[in-house]
C-alpha cells in the first residue's frame, strides 16, 4: 500500500515502548508541552523525543481555567491531533481520571487505543487546581491506589504516571504517597511543586520509582536546567505550558500593535513565512495527492 501524508504511523510505531525506554534511561529527557497540531509539529521539528499534553495548556487554549472543566472527549480529540501531527510518543495529563476506578479503566483503554504512550492521574478531587496553587483538596491515598490499580489492570503497553499534590501537607506525606502509588502499579511518579533542591534530592533518594519533574514557569519550583535534573537522577522533565505562554504573549503583542497601528507591517519579521508554514503543515505533499488541484506557486514576495 502506498504511503501518504494521511499515515500518522500511530499503530505502526512503538510509541508506548519508546516512551518506556525514556523512563528507563539513565539520563533526563525533556518532554515538552504541545496543545494542538501546530505546536506538536514544531516540537518535532525542533528534535524533541516525546510530548506532553497538559490539562492546563489545553484548558487555556479554550479560554478556560485549569479547574477540571474539560472532558475526556476533548482531551482525546486533542491527543489524537497531536499524535497525527507529530508521530511522537505522547504523555497525556488526565487530571483526576474523570471519575472513579471504572472511569479510569475506560480512559486507559480509550487513550491507548488512539496511540497515547502514557497517561497521568493526580490525587486531587474536583474542583481540582494547578499544582502550584494553594488549598488543593486531596483524595484519600487508598482511593488513589485503587485508581492506579484499575488503570494497570486494563493497560496493555501504555505507561501510568501517578502525580501527588500532597507536598502542600508535607514532603513526608508526598513521599509516602509516592511510594504507595508505585507499589499500586504506577510506572513513574510525579511529585508536584517541589520547592527547593533539598526537596528534589530527598524525593529522589526516598521514592522507589522513576521520577518526573515539572519545570513550569511562575510556580513554586525554581527554574532548574535539564542537566541539573539529570544529575539529581530524574528521568523525565516536563515543560507543560511553556510553548502556550510564548504563543499567547506573541499573539497579545501582535493584536495590540495591529489595533494601534492599523497595519501588520511592523510584525512581519516575527512571522513565519508562507513557505515556512507550508513546509510545516506539508501543504505540497497533500496537494500532490489530488490531481484535480493545479500545483500551487508561492507568491514571489519574500514576506507577507
Amino acid at each position: 500500500m502506498e504511503s501518504t501524508v494521511f499515515d500518522s504511523d500511530v499503530f505502526g510505531k512503538r510509541h508506548a515502548e519508546d516512551f518506556r525506554q525514556l523512563i528507563m534511561t539513565k539520563s533526563a529527557t525533556a518532554v515538552v508541552g504541545a496543545y494542538d497540531g501546530v505546536s506538536a509539529a514544531l516540537a518535532k521539528e525542533a528534535g524533541f523525543e516525546a510530548l506532553y499534553l497538559s490539562g492546563a495548556a489545553l484548558s487555556a487554549s479554550l479560554a478556560l481555567p485549569d479547574l477540571g472543566l474539560i472532558s475526556m472527549d476533548e482531551v482525546l480529540r486533542a491527543a489524537r491531533t497531536i499524535i497525527r501531527a507529530s508521530s511522537l510518543p505522547l504523555l497525556v495529563d488526565c487530571d483526576t481520571g474523570y471519575g472513579e476506578a471504572l472511569n479510569v479503566m475506560r480512559l486507559t483503554r480509550e487513550f491507548e487505543d488512539i496511540g497515547v504512550a502514557a497517561i497521568q492521574i493526580e490525587d486531587q478531587i474536583l474542583p481540582k487546581k494547578c499544582g502550584h496553587l494553594n488549598d488543593k483538596r486531596l483524595l484519600n491515598a487508598d482511593e488513589m491506589c485503587l485508581k492506579i490499580a484499575a488503570a494497570k489492570r486494563v493497560a496493555r503497553k501504555i505507561s501510568i504516571c501517578a502525580r501527588t499534590d500532597a507536598g502542600q501537607v508535607s514532603l513526608d506525606e508526598a513521599i509516602s504517597r509516592a511510594n504507595r502509588y508505585a507499589e499500586a502499579g504506577a510506572d513513574f511518579i510525579f511529585v508536584e511543586a517541589l520547592r527547593n533542591r533539598d526537596d528534589m534530592q530527598r524525593v529522589r533518594s526516598e521514592v522507589r520509582a522513576p521520577l518526573m519533574a515539572n519545570m513550569t514557569e511562575f510556580g513554586r519550583t525554581p527554574q532548574t536546567d535539564l542537566i541539573d535534573w539529570d544529575r539529581l537522577g530524574y528521568e523525565l522533565v516536563i515543560y507543560p505550558v511553556s510553548a502556550f505562554r510564548v504563543a499567547a504573549k506573541s499573539m497579545q503583542q501582535f493584536y495590540q500593535l495591529l489595533k494601534t497601528n492599523g497595519h501588520a507591517r511592523d510584525s512581519i519579521d516575527s512571522m513565519m513565512t508562507r513557505e515556512e508554514l507550508y513546509k510545516l503543515i506539508r501543504y505540497f505533499e497533500f496537494e500532490e495527492l489530488d490531481q484535480t488541484i493545479v500545483k500551487s506557486a508561492i507568491p514571489s514576495v519574500s514576506k507577507e
